[in-house]
């Protein structure tokens, strides 16, 4: 009796931690070693594809926004690129801060192949956004005004406390979405996720280093009166603040409560090798 009452207590697994948490745990290191194992090529071309399918809820966001004037709306519409990125199985740079992250700590990859994901799949975003951009305000000249009005208040935005805050949250917001997204094997738990991180981005305006890239170049390619270099002056504190966000408010915190599942894997990894 006494060995049943602690397999009850203790769960389908020997650590000390909820069945839900160590299945999750498995599934974000598996993930992660694959992602970082990735070559180049698939690095590249996967983040390329991320940059079209995000782009494809910009065209969302001012076509919303440009009707009804409602950002919650808009970011409602937004979430469709978080969809698109979902089902379509892409990478964004800013998902990078959870999964990835834990299969370094676990010592299924090392760091300079967590470097390769983030700067490949950062650089490949922007590029395949600043493309499909260009394409959406071609086709859609009546959007220009909308994309040129949502993409001033990022780069004329100082440099506060203010500022600070939504890109901290934007990191947070997204790598919370991510861990949600890997807590469930539902996919339609996994959608409502997605939608809620778009709206909460988008509508809120939060400041996200490669959502709100994509209104800026859909602003520049609209004729706006600024340039590549007041976007990169947004873009840098931006970046870092949104892995400050991802990374310590959300990623630490799960890397905390997983101790356990982290010092069996390494000890794993080390009689493997």
């Amino acid at each position: 009796m006494d060995d049943v009452q602690k397999r009850i207590e203790l769960g389908e697994t020997d650590t000390p931690v909820e069945d839900e948490l160590s299945a999750a745990f498995e599934t974000i290191v598996s993930e992660g070693a694959q992602r970082l194992h990735r070559t180049w090529r698939e690095v590249l071309s996967t983040g390329l594809a991320g940059g079209l399918e995000v782009a494809t809820g910009v065209l969302a966001l001012f076509a919303v926004l440009a009707e009804t004037g409602s950002h919650l709306l808009a970011g409602l519409a937004f979430s469709i690129g978080f969809i698109a990125l979902l089902l379509a199985r892409s990478e964004l740079f800013t998902e990078g801060f959870l999964v990835p992250v834990t299969a370094v700590v676990a010592g299924r990859a090392g760091w300079q192949q967590l470097g390769k994901l983030w700067g490949g799949t950062m650089v490949a975003n922007l590029v395949g956004g600043w493309i499909f951009t260009w394409l959406i305000v071609r086709a859609f000249p009546q959007l220009r005004a909308t994309a040129i009005e949502s993409a001033t208040a990022f780069v004329d935005a100082p440099l506060d406390l203010r500022a600070v805050c939504l890109a901290v949250l934007a990191g947070s917001t997204l790598t919370l979405m991510t861990r949600m997204q890997h807590g469930t094997e539902s996919d339609p738990a996994k959608i409502v996720a997605a939608v809620a991180g778009g709206f909460l981005l988008a509508g809120l305006s939060l400041f996200h280093s490669i959502l709100d890239s994509l209104i800026i170049f859909s602003a520049l390619h609209s004729g706006a009166p600024f340039g590549y270099a007041d976007w990169l002056g947004w873009f840098w504190y931006t970046t870092l603040l949104n892995m400050a966000g991802g990374l310590l408010v959300v990623t630490f915190l799960r890397l905390l409560r997983s101790k356990e599942l982290i010092e069996k894997e390494r000890a794993t990894v080390r009689e493997q090798h």
